[in-house]
Formats: C-alpha cells, structure tokens, sequence
C-alpha cells in the first residue's frame, strides 16, 4: 500500500484529493496548508500546517505537490532529498535551469519525479495524438486550440495575478495547449504572438508553425465574468477532428460522424470549471505504477518541460 501526503489544499487538490482516496494500493494518509480551514473537509487524513512536520513525522512514498507555481521545486527537492518520489502540478517552475534541478535530484536520491501534465492524459486529446502517430485520416494540415475564462481572483494571496509568482497566462494557462503541442507534434518551427494585457486581464493568441502545419491558439483572462471554456479542432486530410461543449466529434470525408468518447466524459469538476474527466486520475495512477514498479514516469520528458518554457517565455 502506497503512503501518500498532499501538500497545498487549494483549487487543483479538488481534483487529486478524490483521485488518490479512490485508488485502492494507495492511501492518502496526509495533508498539509498553512490554512487549517482548507483542510477541514477532509477529516479522515491527518492535517499539517507546517511542512517540515510533516515530512519528520509522516512515512509517506509519494508526495503530490499542488501549491503554487512558485513553490514547486523547492518542496519538491526538499521531499526528495528525503527518499520521497514527487507528483507535482504544472507548470515545474518558471525558471528553465529548475527542471535539470529537480530532475537531478531524483536522480541522485533513486526517487521518482513527475509534472502532472493532466492534457497529455486527457481522452479526448490521448485520441488526437493517436489520430497524429498513426496517420489514421492522413497528414496533419492545421489545428486550432482554445482556453478561455476570466482573471483568477480567487487565488490565495493573489498569488496568480502576481506574474512573478505565477506568470500569469502564459504560464498557468496556455502552458496546457503548449504542453500538448510539444508532446504530440515536437518543437515547432517558429512561433507568432499577439498579446492583449493590462492590469485586468491578459489574453494570447499564438501560431505555432511546423512547416507542414500550424496551429492556432488563444488563451485568456478576460475581466469580465467570462466562463471557462477550453475547445479544439484539427483539420486532416480525410477528417476533421473537434471537441466542443465538452464532446468530441470526428468528421470523416466519407461522411461518416463518429463519437470516440461517450457522454460519461462531460460534465464539470465543481472545483475550477474544468470539464470532467478521468485525466487526473489517469495521471495519478500512471506515476503511482512506476513508483510501484519502479519505472521512469517518461511520458513527461525533461527536455520537453524545458521546451515548454523556452517557447511561454517566448511570449
């Protein structure tokens, strides 16, 4: 039975806290935030206020790191320097030389280490990159990618609108569909942005191009109460593939219309406005096989986080 502690009781724990209690090797035995009241919902795990505690008083294998963006690498290599295997939320860091830092320090610690890219585990888009690797409709021709919704008020401290912290869109945001785009497609040729910001809200459109084909994309905080959406539409030779409103749709030139997915993946989360998926739990059972297994989590590489980055600061 794998040990697990969570630390960083917020929005995106909404979504790991039921994935880890519903896994049966695993045992969420822990939770640390520096609010108490965060933590209360949760009655049946013991709660920390100081992470150092935590680690001293807790025999944990697995530490899910869900705090902001700031703090991501400096608990996590605090964990592993103590023998603990790290699943941390996106994005790593805004800092480039971060990701040979964590990365090393797994490495000299026999621990495992991983960036909860939920999208690259998300059905819908596991079916593109399928759609992509087997060349099922053909090559490739364009592709447009959409996440929209408003600025993040919520966020403890305002941590989120602090770009030193969080680095506002590119970073929390568009790091998704980016994400997505170098695991499926590779490094794009070049890339062309435009940027609307101001104080109150921030929005991105950005082509990346690979020679063959491009894709469009937006990503926002707008500053009105704009509600989350997040879409795609790829365009082969012989099929269109779009997910819409939560479904999604493959068109075939043949005229043929096929629902891969079925209906069971709509829905809403109720914690941030994501739409509902198995994702989360998809990733979290991925990473506690190969600590189990002791297997490298390569399905997130660190040359590719580091592109990531490269191409978000691009903007």
């Amino acid at each position: 039975m794998l040990k697990v502690a969570l630390v960083g009781v917020g929005g995106i724990s909404g979504a790991h806290i039921p994935a880890w209690n519903n896994m049966e090797d695993a045992e969420l035995v822990a939770l640390c935030d520096i609010r108490p009241k965060q933590m209360e919902r949760y009655p049946e795990q013991r709660h920390y206020t100081d992470f150092d505690e935590m680690l001293a008083k807790e025999q944990i294998d697995i530490l899910d790191i869900c705090l902001p963006t700031y703090l991501h690498v400096d608990f996590a290599v605090k964990a592993m320097q103590r023998g603990i295997n790290v699943l941390c939320e996106k994005p790593i860091s805004l800092k480039k030389d971060d990701v040979a830092r964590a990365y090393r320090t797994a490495e000299e610690n026999g621990v495992k280490f991983m960036i909860a890219q939920v999208l690259r585990f998300w059905p819908e888009y596991e079916v593109v990159k399928a759609i992509f690797d087997n060349r099922t409709y053909g090559a490739l021709l364009s592709g447009s990618m959409t996440r929209l919704g408003c600025y993040p008020k919520w966020s403890w401290d305002g941590w989120m609108m602090d770009e030193s912290r969080s680095g506002l869109v590119p970073f929390d945001l568009h790091i998704h569909d980016v994400d997505f785009l170098v695991y499926a497609f590779g490094t794009p040729n070049q890339m062309t942005s435009h940027r609307s910001r101001r104080p109150e809200q921030d929005y991105i459109n950005a082509v990346y191009d690979y020679g063959d084909f491009f894709i469009t994309t937006e990503a926002s905080w707008y500053a009105s109460p704009y509600p989350f959406q997040a879409a795609f539409r790829f365009q082969l030779e012989h099929a269109v593939v779009a997910w819409e409103q939560g479904e999604l749709t493959i068109y075939e030139e043949n005229g043929k219309i096929r629902n891969p997915i079925g209906a069971d993946a709509q829905g809403d989360t109720g914690s941030i406005g994501l739409p509902a998926s198995d994702a989360y739990a998809n990733e979290i059972r991925y990473f506690a096989d190969c600590v189990k297994e002791n297997k490298a989590p390569d399905r997130v590489k660190p040359a590719e986080l580091e592109t990531v980055i490269e191409l978000l600061k691009a903007l």
